[in-house]
């Protein structure tokens, strides 16, 4: 089946695209896709922070590792966006040029036909980043000291802001039951009466976890907020991410007062995370205002021309290639579970509903936190990110960039299975000579 094939209305060909999936889930689309989604970046030549030597060996004390460690992707760009750079890279002149009305209006074209929201291309103000776009919100909005709750386990760079900013980190746990994640609504509203809150970090698709909150589920963290005026800080940079079956709701789509959201930028949509910005929204004129002028008083709200025109291209030519790459995405998640059910039962996969990030709960296997990471870190070389940076409470679970080649994730849980079984044989087997009483040539 082509891409060219598909009717233009873009859910109708991500569903039509997951459908084939599940007949042939090698069988995605013809070339260009299989091409640029089949490829792997070279590590070679180390030149991503996450195959940097020193990075691998300060986390996994080895660099023999294959990184799954950060929320990147492995795969080509879309055309439209490559053409755009070797455009502007050929015509070898770099005046000044500001054309961020052009990339907002991009935006609100690409959120109303994505997702149906009415934003304003007025309402949006440029930032270096999400995260520098967080810690200017953090320090504008909030004062030294205060309580800023996060849903844990949360990606951990949450948590560091807020510490960076002298503020206080209060933990709401989520729920993890038979039935998934989902928010404490009681115990949020206790931790928010208790220190005091009025600020929360909200993350929509959650980071790592994978959920993607319901309406009614927003609905409910708004009113509690309203009940005690705290402002939402909404970071919604997965909000492209999202998997058959579920819907994005944006926070900017209620009304409530209080509401700013990091609407997110091109990095995760687009894999443009090296040369994108971040874009903040809010309906409120008197937080826009305040916040706009605080950026702009910093010179902060001018991004490269190199950046501005590969974010428009992004927005206005990748829906094909987002399309596709979702696509690949899901079949991918289908491969990890029906492998995991046949050759690591025990192990946990949380079934992500948005991001390219999959959770994994290692509890069954009974491993000790030590034992754990030798088995994924050591024998089967998978960097995976280390569940504790998610919360102190989850060491026994990791997480997963899965936004690389088919190839590198069948190797990698095929040695992940191996691993296991060799380290329980080796386990057993020592376990059996000490019972036998020989403790001096084996236990």
């Amino acid at each position: 089946m082509e891409a060219s094939s598909f009717e233009p209305c873009h859910r109708l060909k991500g569903i039509q695209a997951i459908q084939l999936i599940a007949k042939e889930p090698n069988t995605l689309f013809e070339e260009p896709f299989m091409t640029a989604f089949n490829s792997a970046s070279n590590y070679g030549e180390n030149a991503f922070i996450k195959s940097k030597p020193e990075m691998l060996e300060s986390i996994y004390n080895t660099t023999d590792v294959f990184p799954y460690w950060v929320a990147d992707m492995d795969f080509q760009v879309a055309e439209p966006i490559t053409q755009e750079l070797n455009r502007l890279v050929g015509r070898g002149v770099y005046s000044y040029e500001f054309h961020e009305q052009a990339v907002f209006e991009a935006l609100s074209q690409w959120y109303s036909m994505r997702h149906g929201l009415n934003l304003s291309a007025d309402k949006f103000v440029q930032v270096p980043g999400v995260l520098s776009g967080i810690a200017l919100l953090l320090r504008q909005f909030t004062n030294e000291g205060d309580g800023v709750l996060i849903h844990t386990p949360a990606y951990h760079q949450f948590s560091n802001l807020v510490n960076k900013a002298n503020r206080q980190v209060v933990n709401s746990p989520l729920i993890n039951d038979e039935q998934g994640y989902r928010i404490d609504f009681d115990g949020m509203e206790q931790q928010i009466i208790e220190h005091k809150v009025k600020t929360m970090i909200f993350c929509n698709p959650h980071n790592p976890t994978g959920r993607v909150w319901t309406q009614q589920e927003i609905e409910q963290v708004i009113e509690i907020a309203k009940r005690h005026d705290v402002l939402i800080i909404s970071d919604e940079v997965h909000s492209d991410i999202i998997f058959e079956g579920h819907a994005f709701t944006s926070l900017t789509s209620f009304d409530y007062d209080k509401v700013i959201t990091l609407i997110g930028s091109p990095a995760k949509t687009f894999g443009m995370h090296s040369i994108s910005n971040g874009y903040v929204y809010t309906n409120k004129n008197e937080l826009f205002e305040a916040f706009k002028t605080n950026v702009a008083a910093m010179y902060l709200d001018h991004g490269n021309a190199l950046t501005t025109f590969a974010t428009i291209a992004a927005f206005e030519k990748g829906e094909e290639w987002l399309d596709g790459m979702l696509a690949y995405l899901q079949g991918t998640v289908k491969w990890i579970t029906e492998f995991s059910e046949q050759r690591i039962p025990q192990l946990k996969v949380f079934q992500p509903q948005g991001t390219y990030q999959v959770w994994f709960d290692f509890s069954e296997l009974g491993f000790s936190e030590e034992d754990l990471k030798s088995v994924v870190f050591e024998l089967a070389k998978m960097g995976l990110t280390p569940g504790g940076w998610f919360g102190a409470e989850s060491y026994h679970f990791m997480r997963m960039n899965i936004a690389t080649s088919r190839d590198n994730i069948e190797q990698s849980f095929t040695a992940l299975a191996d691993a296991i079984e060799g380290f329980e044989r080796g386990s057993q087997e020592s376990s059996n000579c000490c019972d036998s009483g020989n403790s001096k040539s084996c236990c």
